[in-house]
């Protein structure tokens, strides 16, 4: 007599409640300056104006993605972004898919002698670029996690320091362990974190470029983490086991003249 088989059962989607609830976790866990947030994008604009609480920029004013998203992690407002509020055919635009680049920036002019010194480095940059392809979205809504006004949001974002960051990582790799290797655009990294987290449904971690910076508002220490909802999940799992072995942020420093046998009897003893 033949035994039915069960199939492994697919872990349920988080949803925006639950995401809220794994957002005040991380930020307690890591000590988080600024407010957790997510992305989600839309096909269809009737879709995107629903969402409770939206904010439009101001009719005929376009900003940076980036500045777009720091109003959105520092005042905690839902926006609601389009390509009538950034540069049409720019990095701001392509990377999160609402229209492809112009050629003046598939070309390399348009950061030849600045960025880069010759016209083929500067277009090489651009083809290297990570980029949710064109066509099929035309809104992308940004808004704090802890609103729960994403249902679900596509990725979760949150700038911390290296520290924090590394902690974070751990916890990820804390019950499934796999090695993260992350790329690096250079300029325009905005496409390291939203646009190839949004692109490949994959953890993606970012240096914020000089233009995140000055004009998006990223401090000098911050780095930017992107990744799904059930990779949050993961890593907030992992920073709870962490720190009941006592791993935990602030790290606090041992000094680098004490010998360190005692703490590292803590931190690497393992189990006997």
């Amino acid at each position: 007599m033949s035994q039915a088989t069960t199939e492994p059962q697919a872990a349920p989607a988080l949803d925006a409640a639950a995401i809220a609830g794994l957002a005040e976790q991380l930020s307690n866990l890591l000590r988080l300056r600024t407010l957790p947030i997510g992305m989600k994008l839309f096909e269809d604009l009737d879709a995107m104006a629903a969402v409770p609480g939206l904010r439009r920029p101001a009719k005929g004013k376009t900003f940076s993605t980036c500045q777009l998203v720091t109003q959105a992690r520092l005042a905690g407002f839902t926006l609601g972004i389009t390509t009538e509020n950034v540069p049409e055919f720019s990095s701001c635009s392509s990377v999160i898919g609402l229209d492809a680049p112009g050629e003046i920036y598939t070309s390399g002019r348009k950061m030849e002698g600045v960025w880069f010194e010759n016209r083929e480095a500067a277009a090489a940059h651009q083809a290297g670029m990570p980029r949710v392809p064109p066509g099929r979205y035309h809104g992308l809504v940004v808004a704090p996690l802890r609103s729960a006004r994403l249902d679900p949001p596509d990725i979760c974002l949150f700038y911390a320091n290296p520290a924090q960051m590394i902690l974070f990582i751990n916890g990820l790799q804390w019950k499934n362990y796999r090695r993260y290797d992350f790329s690096i655009t250079g300029e325009s990294a905005c496409a390291d974190s939203w646009g190839h987290a949004l692109k490949t449904r994959s953890v993606s971690l970012s240096i914020p470029c000089y233009a995140e910076r000055r004009y998006g508002g990223v401090a000098d220490d911050e780095m930017l983490m992107a990744c799904p909802p059930e990779d949050l999940a993961r890593a907030v799992t992992g920073l709870i086991g962490l720190s009941k072995a006592g791993l935990r942020y602030p790290i606090m420093p041992f000094g680098p003249q004490a010998e360190p046998a005692e703490g590292m009897a803590k931190s690497y003893a393992g189990k006997n």
